[in-house]
């Protein structure tokens, strides 16, 4: 019996796992941050929450349109750079495929393989194959503006909820240090869980994401005590 060979990659997640992590992360640090430096200016528990709120909501639409510009704008290269080529190929399939041959013999085929590779993949989808092998862009990877926006807004306010709740459940004399042990933690466990979805060391994630996060905190919660007064 001839076992199954199965195969799992995760460069399939590449989109919305970066949008989802750069929205989460930004919403735990941002979040954090700016209610860390409140408290630290002896803010009003009130004024916490309001500040919380606003920039949860400020955030995540920013998010969402930072991420839907920005992808958007890679999303209209490609199209543009598929229209190129694919009046290039109309006007002349010969050149084409001289052209798709030569990256193949780059690649380590032989001439004649590689013309023959070219001509079969230019009958079977021309455009297609100058996609991948040309251009290179494939499904997998290419932009979705829509998706990223939803993904970066999302996840954003998810991240911001979290030290948010923890200023509405924390005891006023003990908020900061709740807040910023929390807030690290939520980092901590942030990045080990991209990491281990993307396939790296969670080890590794979690201090890199923990690390700039604490840093961020640090200098909010400098500017608070430097020109903060009581609210």
């Amino acid at each position: 019996m001839v076992r199954r060979h199965t195969e799992r990659h995760r460069s399939d997640r590449i989109g919305w796992l970066r949008a989802a992590v750069l929205g989460a992360n930004d919403g735990i640090v941002s979040t954090a941050s700016l209610l860390v430096g409140m408290a630290a200016a002896q803010a009003s528990h009130q004024t916490l929450l309001v500040t919380g709120v606003a920039g949860l909501v400020a955030g995540a639409m920013s998010m969402a349109a930072g991420e839907y510009v920005s992808v958007h704008s890679q999303s209209d290269t490609e199209k543009a750079d598929l229209a190129r080529e694919s009046a290039e190929i109309e006007a002349d399939p010969a050149a084409e495929q001289r052209e798709l041959t030569a990256i193949y013999v780059k690649r380590g085929l032989d001439l004649e393989l590689a013309r023959q590779v070219a001509g079969q993949l230019m009958k079977h989808d021309a455009l297609g194959a100058h996609a991948r092998d040309e251009l290179g862009i494939t499904e997998t990877l290419k932009a979705r503006p829509v998706q990223a926006a939803l993904a970066s807004a999302s996840s954003f306010a998810v991240g911001a909820v979290l030290p948010l709740g923890v200023v509405f459940l924390a005891p006023q004399n003990t908020l900061m240090a709740w807040l910023s042990a929390s807030s690290l933690a939520f980092l901590a466990l942030l990045g080990a869980l991209a990491a281990r979805a993307g396939g790296a060391g969670m080890v590794n994630g979690a201090w890199r994401v923990t690390f700039w996060g604490a840093l961020a905190m640090a200098a909010t919660a400098l500017v608070g005590r430097a020109f903060g007064a009581v609210v």
